[in-house]
């Protein structure tokens, strides 16, 4: 048996273009993984089955996709052991999934290299492939195509759901930003965000990173007024993250906003 974490993930920034040709939007968005994880593990088995957590799709859907890359029988036993949010912007489905395809795959008499499955992880999703990395990523076209980035890791992580948080589909989620006309001013925005990336030293310059441009909420105002560095929803949202430099400041604005919602104290960290 293989077993792994498959961790969360932080949007940083979220710069959000025109729809594409292929009716997705063009996208420049800071990928950082976090210490908050669900935990996978694979074995091989009789037939494909996925435990631990009823509403898995994108698990099965990847481990059938693996399979037929290979030329061979879907048969592993995936179990999934859930701690980050479901439908939070946090990526948990996606990180399980990549988690998954990256077990199986070593189980395979001749396993998939890198590039290729990183493609198959790109069909599933456009967060699957950073989970196949390592470290913060930049990822732009629909966020599929990244690139390494070295950031702060030296910081803490307050992540509040707000009680009662449904998150919109990500069709009502881009249908919205259309509406709005939110894709104007785009070549502008991405260039504030390389700006900004260029000047990163030490976490407070992640302060000067643009504003997601899917979703806001006034949590991420109440964690700045709580010494947050940084706030903001993270994705697609609801879920909302706040920077600290100190674990006691942390601490404290996670005491004060539990009566909003569900929290969380994690750090950054490198590796799944």
């Amino acid at each position: 048996m293989r077993r792994a974490p498959a961790t969360a993930k932080l949007n940083l920034a979220l710069v959000v273009g025109p729809r594409r040709e292929d009716g997705r939007h063009e996208l420049v968005t800071v990928l950082q993984r976090l210490d908050l994880a669900d935990r996978i593990s694979v074995e091989p088995a009789a037939q494909l089955c996925v435990k631990g957590f009823p509403e898995d799709t994108l698990v099965r859907s990847a481990l059938e996709s693996l399979a037929a890359a290979a030329g061979a029988e879907p048969r592993w036993e995936a179990r999934i052991w859930k701690k980050v949010p479901i439908a939070a912007g946090l990526g948990g489905g996606s990180s399980d999934a990549a988690t998954a395809l990256k077990l199986a795959n070593e189980t395979l008499p001749e396993p998939l290299p890198l590039e290729a499955l990183a493609e198959l992880a790109a069909s599933l999703g456009s967060d699957v492939p950073f989970f196949l990395t390592s470290g913060p990523q930049l990822g732009r076209g629909t966020g599929t195509d990244l690139t390494p980035l070295e950031l702060p890791q030296d910081y803490w992580v307050v992540l509040v759901l707000p009680l009662e948080a449904r998150k919109s589909s990500t069709a009502e989620v881009y249908a919205d930003f259309d509406a709005r006309r939110g894709a104007e001013g785009f070549d502008t925005r991405r260039g504030v965000l390389d700006g900004a990336l260029a000047r990163v030293r030490r976490p407070r310059d992640l302060a000067a990173l643009p504003r997601n441009d899917l979703a806001s909420s006034p949590l991420a105002t109440e964690l700045s007024a709580l010494g947050a560095f940084r706030a903001d929803v993270s994705g697609a949202g609801p879920g909302v993250y706040g920077l600290f430099h100190h674990r006691e400041q942390a601490s404290k604005a996670e005491r004060a906003l539990r009566a909003r919602g569900k929290t969380w104290i994690t750090v950054p960290t490198w590796y799944g």
